[in-house]
């Protein structure tokens, strides 16, 4: 994970209120990962949005 590169191209900034924990659990997790806070949001929102991909109003397949 820590060998993908992420925030790449044209950046825009998204500002948010989050619950205190979650932003604390996200520092600790740079400071003991060495990724920065950017990078670790983006790839946690990175999978959610393949996880829910028909919130996007992508089409899902049935078989």
């Amino acid at each position: 994970m820590k060998s993908q590169v992420h925030n790449q191209g044209e950046l825009k900034e998204l500002t948010v209120k989050i619950e205190k924990n979650v932003v604390e659990s996200i520092e600790r997790m740079s400071q003991n990962s060495g990724l920065s806070v950017d990078e670790i949001v983006v790839i946690a929102l990175k999978r959610y949005r393949a996880s829910h991909s028909d919130y996007d109003g992508a089409s899902v397949k049935q078989e």
